[in-house]
């Protein structure tokens, strides 16, 4: 049971993050916008497709299917959003993560959201780590 506790934390939490963005695209794509990393052809498709695959990737977590395929989606996932919030750190850009809300009026503490999404990367490591014994 102890084992399966990271597996099932990191899949619920990805759970809880993709309901306001499946809910509410056009807010997550304005928050995405704010970024300033896409172009504006990607936006919405990012937008409809990201919360979707976070929801399936955490579902299979929680569910115990296709552990190896979901982590390493998750954890390519958790890359780039580091990548996106560092670089917009270092441009003195402060944008709403989207992390758990579409709603763009908020900045983010951006330092604070890359040390969260660093713990869930090693949250990630750790379901790597205790797959075998999932099976």
């Amino acid at each position: 049971m102890v084992r399966a506790l990271p597996r099932i934390l990191l899949g619920f939490v990805f759970i809880v993050a993709s309901a306001d963005k499946i809910v509410d695209p056009a807010g997550f794509a304005e928050i995405i916008r704010n970024y300033q990393l896409l172009p504006a052809m990607m936006v919405g498709p990012v937008a409809f497709f990201l919360p979707w695959l976070e929801f399936v990737c955490g579902a299979m977590l929680v569910c115990n299917i296709m552990l190896e395929t979901a982590t390493a989606i998750l954890t390519a996932m958790l890359l780039v959003f580091i990548a996106a919030l560092s670089a917009n750190l270092y441009r003195g850009i402060d944008v709403a993560c989207g992390c758990f809300s579409t709603d763009a009026t908020k900045a983010s503490g951006m330092i604070e959201t890359i040390i969260r999404d660093v713990i869930l990367l090693g949250i990630a490591g750790l379901v790597f780590r205790f797959r075998r014994s999932q099976l």
